[in-house]
C-alpha cells in the first residue's frame, strides 16, 4: 500500500509539474526602474511573476567561432544554416562543427544594423532545396530590406538561380532598423519584417499603408502580395502589408497550437513589445508607445493607449532589445511547451514567457550569466534549442 501511494504522489507531481510552472510563483525578473511612469493598460502586461522551471536543463557552448551571426534555420537533416552579418551562409552541425561559407549570396550592406540578416529554408526542402534570406540592399544610393531566394547545390557549396524577390519600399539613405526575419508558415508564404529605419524623418512611415517600413509583410515565394492579405485592392495601400504601425520587428515567430503569427520589436528607452499579430493590425508606433526618446524626451504625444491600435500582449521597461524568437513544442522540456522564447540582445539572457490564452503568465531568464547578446533562436529537430550571439557564440540547451 504504502508502494502505492507513494508512486500515486510522483505521479500527482508529474501532473503537476506544468501547471506550477505557468503559475505565478515570485517576483518580478526585471528588478531594475523604469524608464518612464507610463501605466500598463490591463494587470500583467509589464513585470508579470517570475517562474523557474522544474526540470533540469543545461545550455553549451558548441562553437564560439562564428563571426556575427544573425539568423538560423533549422534544415530537414537536423543541421543549421546560419547568415552572419558580413554577407556569409554557413552549415553548422549541432555538434559545432562550421561548414565553409557557401557561394551566390548578393553583395550587403553591413554599416550599422544592415547585413545578411534572417533566413528560412522551404517546407519542401527535402525535394526543392530553396533557401530565402533577408538583408541590407543597397538601391539607388539608399537601403532596404530585401528577400532573396536560391536554391542550396547537391554539394552543399553554393547557392543557384539565386534573385531578389521583394524589396521593402521605399529605399532610405540609413543604416539603422532594417528589421528584417523572415519565416515561412505552414501554407508555403514568406512573413518579413521590417523596420521603420529609426530617423524622425522616416518614423512616421510605420503608420502609412502606401510604405513598406515598419510592417509585417507577407508575399509568395515569388514575392508577390500573398492572396488574401488585407490591403489587397485598397487605393494607395501596398498589398504585400499584414501588419503596421511596427518600430523595428526582429523577432517573427507562429504559435505551434494556434497557427497565429507572434512578433517582438525594439522600443526606444522602454518600450519593447511583444504582439500577437493579426491581419489589418495597427500597432500603434509611433502614436502611443511605453518608451521615451533616448534623449530622455516624451514620443510624439506620450500617449499609450488609443482606440484603433493594439496593445502589446507584453511589454519591457527598461528594454532587453528582442531580437530573434520561437515556440518550443514536442521536446523533452515538457513543462517549456507552447512557450516563447526569446533572443535578448541589451538584456543578454535568452527570455522564456509562458503564455496561456495569449496573455504572459511567467518569465524566465536562461543564460543570464553568459554576458552575451543573442541574437536569434530556433528549435532544433533534436528538441533543443539552438542560439546564436553577437560575439560568435552557438549554444544548444537542452535537458540534462
Amino acid at each position: 500500500m504504502k508502494k502505492v501511494l507513494m508512486a500515486l504522489a510522483a505521479g500527482l507531481c508529474t501532473m503537476a509539474a506544468p501547471l506550477i510552472a505557468d503559475a505565478q510563483q515570485g517576483a518580478p525578473v526585471e528588478t531594475k526602474k523604469a524608464n518612464s511612469d507610463y501605466k500598463p493598460a490591463f494587470a500583467g502586461q509589464t513585470r508579470i511573476a517570475s517562474v523557474t522551471t522544474k526540470a533540469a536543463y543545461e545550455g553549451k557552448v558548441l562553437t564560439s567561432d562564428l563571426h556575427s551571426p544573425w539568423g538560423i534555420a533549422v534544415m530537414p537533416d537536423g543541421r543549421l544554416l546560419i547568415t552572419e552579418k558580413s554577407g556569409k551562409i554557413r552549415i553548422v552541425t549541432t555538434g559545432g562543427q562550421i561548414g565553409e561559407a557557401i557561394s551566390g549570396v548578393p553583395a550587403v550592406n553591413p554599416a550599422g544594423q544592415g547585413g545578411l540578416l534572417g533566413i528560412c529554408v522551404d517546407n519542401n526542402f527535402k525535394t526543392n532545396r530553396m533557401v530565402y534570406w533577408a538583408f541590407s540592399n543597397r538601391v539607388d544610393n539608399a537601403n532596404c530590406t530585401a528577400v532573396a531566394k536560391g536554391k542550396l547545390s547537391a554539394d552543399e557549396k553554393s547557392l543557384e538561380n539565386v534573385s531578389i524577390i521583394y524589396r521593402a519600399l521605399p529605399a532610405y539613405d540609413g543604416t539603422l532598423h532594417y528589421g528584417g526575419r523572415v519565416i515561412m508558415a505552414k501554407d508555403g508564404l514568406l512573413f518579413l519584417s521590417t523596420g521603420e529605419r529609426s530617423d524622425l524623418v522616416t518614423r512616421p512611415q510605420a503608420q502609412d499603408i502606401n510604405s513598406a517600413l515598419g510592417k509585417v509583410i507577407r508575399i509568395t515565394t515569388d514575392g508577390k502580395p500573398a492572396p488574401g492579405n488585407p490591403f489587397a485592392g485598397k487605393a494607395n495601400a501596398k498589398a504585400e502589408i499584414y501588419s503596421y504601425g511596427h518600430r523595428n520587428v526582429q523577432g517573427l515567430a507562429i504559435h505551434p497550437v494556434t497557427g497565429e503569427l507572434w512578433e517582438t520589436e525594439f522600443g526606444p528607452r522602454g518600450g519593447d513589445e511583444v504582439n500577437r499579430v493579426l491581419p489589418g493590425k495597427n500597432y500603434g508606433w509611433p502614436t502611443i508607445t511605453y518608451g521615451i526618446e533616448y534623449s530622455g524626451k516624451q514620443v510624439g504625444d506620450a500617449i499609450q493607449q488609443k482606440a484603433g491600435l493594439e496593445q502589446p500582449v507584453y511589454y519591457y521597461d527598461p528594454v532587453i532589445s528582442p531580437s530573434g524568437i520561437t515556440f518550443y513544442h514536442g521536446g523533452a522540456m515538457t513543462e517549456w511547451n507552447n512557450n516563447l522564447f526569446i533572443s535578448s540582445l541589451s538584456g543578454m539572457h535568452v527570455c522564456r514567457l509562458v503564455i496561456t490564452n495569449n496573455k504572459v503568465v511567467g518569465e524566465e531568464r536562461l543564460l543570464a550569466g553568459e554576458n552575451q547578446r543573442f541574437r536569434d533562436i530556433k528549435q532544433g529537430k533534436d528538441g533543443a534549442l539552438y542560439t546564436v550571439t553577437d560575439q560568435g557564440r552557438l549554444y544548444r540547451i537542452a535537458k540534462k
